[in-house]
């Protein structure tokens, strides 16, 4: 019988075939099951690169109006507990595991009168076939099925992969935000813009608000808006910034917001990612008003790990999962941004599936040495993979290393006082990286 948190999600590793199997037929059909019928509006988040920001000034600032908010994102860095908060509180691991037990109990089609947990002995009649799930589909209807027990005021939803057949999707968005457009996952969402625009696009809804935060907008955003009759608001449009010293301003068609603080996320780019939440703000501020008072703290209070995230001492470590080239080059802009150290590190490992040498590119001339580890996950690459791709793009030296912890290491027992560490690639590599850090108080 599965009792605790750990069993329950190895239990859901082994669940499904694929680790990622698009589309809403499934999750959509547990999801009758279930009567998973929200009361309250929901926000749901995607784009190539800003989504986490997004999802974390959202929940910010609505929750220093007052308001209980419902927050789902993923991946997790360090305990799967990260991906749902209510009032930013994490999940608990009674509340997940309780969670996934009703959820299966759908999923399987057992009846009301006939309970059993996976792992029991006795074999459950069924009223019902069984239906598979990936990890990530249980995931998003485990959160939801929290949000509405708990009674939220509001849920902000993350979108995994793309946006129309992600299971987020099978929820209706009252306010949907593609907040930018790059090449990535292309094995699913096409190799140009265009395709994955397309994809993006599909958590618009008619009649609702769909904001775009990106200021190179694909046709194919406003062609899909269009067709469904959602309302499209474009940064430069229907709203936009302008920075000034120390502050900045935002306004929109429904109001000005001035003297703004930055918000407490590092990066000049995350003054789009504020723009696009205040957006969100506006478009729901018949339900939800919120004052320039809440506004200001919940910009300056709100965190999101990994996100050129500056971990202080010497040599500065900076964490950023920055995974494909669109992130990769907010990153080194940010680091020509910082005044000058003697030496950066580059800790880096990837997944195989990601764009490697257009990381590398976009980052070589704010590196000079560059520690390439491997993962160890289904998708990771090793470091005879990575290594040679760093030393055909002529980066700077390159040092192969079998796992993060080693790379890591070795980093802080070369790095200077006056040298800087940057850990990036995935998800994996930060998570090791701040692992290493607490076990050995680094």
């Amino acid at each position: 019988m599965l009792t605790s948190l750990s069993d329950w999600l190895s239990y859901l590793e082994s669940l499904h075939p694929k680790t990622i199997e698009l589309g809403l037929e499934r999750v959509a059909r547990v999801k009758q099951r279930l009567n998973l019928q929200a009361e309250f509006p929901i926000i749901i988040v995607g784009g190539t690169n800003g989504k986490g920001s997004v999802c974390a000034m959202l929940e910010s600032m609505l929750h220093a109006a007052g308001y209980r908010v419902g927050c789902y994102t993923s991946p997790h860095i360090l305990e799967y507990n990260e991906r749902v908060r209510m009032g930013k509180k994490q999940a608990s691991d009674a509340q997940l595991c309780a969670a996934f037990a009703e959820i299966e109990q759908a999923r399987k089609g057992v009846s009301q009168s006939a309970v059993l947990a996976p792992g029991d002995e006795k074999n459950p009649s069924t009223d019902l076939d069984e239906i598979s799930l990936t990890y990530f589909e249980f995931a998003t209807l485990s959160a939801m099925l929290l949000f509405i027990n708990d009674n939220v005021d509001v849920a902000i939803l993350e979108v995994g992969l793309g946006g129309r057949l992600d299971a987020v999707n099978v929820f209706d968005a009252d306010c949907a935000v593609v907040t930018s457009i790059d090449i990535d996952h292309t094995d699913y969402l096409g190799d140009t813009r265009e395709q994955i625009a397309f994809e993006k696009a599909g958590i618009f809804r008619t009649g609702k608000v769909a904001v775009f935060g990106d200021a190179d907008m694909p046709a194919a955003i406003r062609i899909q808006a269009e067709k469904i009759g959602a309302k499209l608001w474009c940064i430069g449009h229907e709203f936009a910034y302008t920075a000034q010293q120390g502050q900045w301003d935002y306004r929109s068609s429904v109001g000005t917001r001035s003297a703004l603080p930055f918000p407490a996320l590092r990066g000049a780019y995350q003054l789009n990612n504020a723009s696009a939440a205040l957006a969100v703000l506006d478009a729901l501020k018949e339900r939800f008003p919120v004052s320039m008072e809440a506004l200001r703290r919940g910009l300056l209070e709100v965190t999101l790990p990994a996100r050129f995230q500056m971990v202080p001492g010497k040599p500065t470590l900076i964490l950023d999962v920055a995974h494909n080239p669109h992130a990769a080059h907010s990153l080194a802009a940010n680091l020509a941004a910082l005044p000058p150290c003697q030496k950066t590190y580059a800790v880096l490992a990837m997944l195989k599936d990601k764009d490697m040498a257009g990381v590398v590119a976009a980052l070589k001339k704010q590196v000079d040495v560059w520690l390439v580890a491997g993962i160890n996950a289904p998708r990771g690459a090793s470091a005879e993979e990575l290594g040679p791709i760093v030393e055909n793009a002529r980066a700077g030296e390159v040092l192969r290393f079998n796992t993060v912890s080693e790379a890591v290491n070795y980093a802080y027992s070369q790095a200077g006082e006056n040298d800087r560490i940057a850990a990036l690639g995935s998800f994996y590599t930060v998570a090791e990286v701040m692992r290493v850090r607490s076990l050995h108080c680094i």
